[in-house]
């Protein structure tokens, strides 16, 4: 099983239950409980986040400009989510959210190098 999450796919997994766990909570409080528009808000753009800006990213921008695209692409795609979901403030909601699961994911990469 351990080698199962060595692949792209199973880091991934990770990085998205890790997500999960940080976001939907917190979607919750801001969707009045409202579990499809909380679980599928990153469920959208992680993806595209994991697999798609590291590979499209130029070099020049380095590690630190492909997350900071990578982020800019998720609060604004969560951001058009929550708002065809009628929640108020959603930009706001997006931001908050997304940097409460970046920063803990940053934490978790520099403690174990993972996700």
């Amino acid at each position: 099983m351990s080698a199962f999450f060595g692949t792209a796919f199973g880091a991934w997994l990770v990085g998205f239950a890790f997500t999960q766990a940080i976001e939907v909570p917190l979607y919750l409080r801001v969707t009045d409980g409202r579990w499809s528009t909380s679980l599928l808000a990153s469920t959208f753009t992680h993806p595209v986040v994991w697999f798609v800006f590291p590979a499209l990213c130029p070099l020049a921008w380095g590690y630190w400009g492909m997350v900071a695209a990578a982020e800019a692409f998720a609060v604004l795609g969560e951001t058009a989510w929550l708002r065809v979901n009628g929640v108020g403030a959603s930009l706001k909601w997006a931001f908050i959210v997304n940097a409460a699961s970046a920063v803990g994911g940053l934490l978790l990469r520099a403690a174990f190098g993972a996700p």
